[in-house]
């Protein structure tokens, strides 16, 4: 056992994880976990077959100061302005080996981007213990001072188990937002995808996170509760959310993809996807739930049948209705029209189809492919994959 820990520990070279959240797409990643250490939602198929375990302090150490060295040779080649010489920046690629070639990439990707924010990958950054992880953003903050968030993802069990102390320790030495991937209030719907979570524990997590000052962003998956549990996970979800109060909730609409649990389960007939239709009336009374807090709604995926259900809560909250209930004053044909072309990614808002360019594409592959009122949803699932 201490000979396979010596070498799981050994550095191989800067590390990156497989995801991230879409609001950190310009952040550094860096890697503390490797994989889920849950890895059994039926839904999710990232980390299958692949072992979860934790990095040395000492390896994630050298990963950031690799960073730290290299942005501080892009500073010296990059001209006021922002301009660089190309020629000195490819002659410095390729002067480093391959494993090496990773850790530039990442420092000159961030460097473009303003340096702001760190995400802190893999699933669940948290599970480390506190000490070592108060170390690692330290060092962070020390090397980067001018960074303006760090942020990870974390099970709401884990949190759960967090001293209050220990988190507040954690935002005091600069871990600032949290991104928790709550799927579901309901705890029928918790059970069935093996979440392994309740939503009592949810509540207590979210409830913790805020505690400690610290922003909490909560995902919502429409579709998860299937046909039969639709509306439960509509209310459900939204009652948790509401005791939490969480800075975000972001919307991730469900895709039954290859190769998970739950896509075995639709093969068996013990679990049936909402439609486009169902889904958009599950989300608006999910949003018509929504009551005494004052949380930012985000749809920003590509997933989502709707990416302009976007604002703040309780101003907004009849904006985003709004957007749902155009999308049910469009005609049968054109509604078919909006849910091709919102995942062919030629949509954003049923607002689109008034005076969109791309129109005539879309009518063009709906003829092509034989889309019809009758296969519309299969057709759209298909699509749905492409982006998991």
């Amino acid at each position: 056992m201490e000979e396979k820990q010596k070498k799981t520990d050994i550095y191989e070279g800067f590390e990156q994880g497989l995801i991230r959240p879409p609001s950190e797409a310009y952040s550094l990643l860096i890697r503390l976990t490797r994989n889920c250490p849950w890895n059994h939602c039926t839904f999710c198929r990232v980390y299958k077959k692949r072992k979860f375990s934790i990095r040395s302090v000492e390896n994630i150490i050298k990963d950031i100061d690799f960073i730290h060295g290299y942005i501080e040779r892009i500073r010296q080649i990059v001209k006021p302005g922002g301009c660089s010489d190309n020629e000195v920046i490819n002659t410095l690629y390729n002067s480093f080996a391959e494993k090496d070639r990773v850790a530039f990439n990442a420092a000159m990707n961030w460097y473009a981007a303003g340096m702001k924010s760190v995400f802190l990958q893999d699933a669940d950054s948290l599970i480390m213990k506190p000490d070592d992880l108060i170390t690692i953003i330290s060092h962070i903050k020390k090397c980067f001072p001018k960074i303006e968030r760090i942020t990870s993802y974390a099970r709401s069990h884990t949190i759960a188990r967090i001293r209050q102390e220990n988190l507040k320790r954690m935002a005091d030495a600069g871990l600032n937002r949290i991104h928790i991937g709550m799927e579901s209030g309901s705890d029928k719907v918790l059970e069935k995808i093996r979440k392994g979570v309740t939503k009592a524990v949810h509540i207590k997590a979210g409830l913790n996170v805020k505690q400690a000052g610290i922003e909490l962003s909560e995902y919502v998956m429409p579709g998860l509760g299937g046909i039969e549990y639709s509306i439960e996970h509509a209310l459900e979800t939204a009652s948790a959310l509401n005791s939490i109060n969480p800075e975000f909730i972001r919307l991730r609409t469900l895709a039954v993809t290859d190769g998970t649990d739950l896509s075995a389960q639709a093969a068996r007939g013990e679990f049936e996807k909402p439609t486009d239709v169902m889904m958009a009336k599950e989300i608006r009374l999910f949003l018509e739930s929504l009551d005494g807090i004052d949380s930012c709604i985000k749809s920003d995926h590509i997933l989502n049948l709707f990416e302009t259900i976007n604002g703040k809560l309780p101003e907004d909250k009849e904006k985003m209705i709004g957007v749902i209930d155009r999308f049910f004053q469009l005609g049968p044909e054109d509604r078919i029209l909006y849910q091709i072309g919102r995942r062919m990614g030629l949509f954003k808002g049923p607002e689109d189809m008034d005076q969109s360019p791309h129109l005539e594409r879309v009518k063009q592959a709906c003829s092509y492919y034989g889309v019809t009122p009758v296969n519309v949803d299969s057709v759209i699932d298909e699509l749905m994959k492409r982006f998991v």
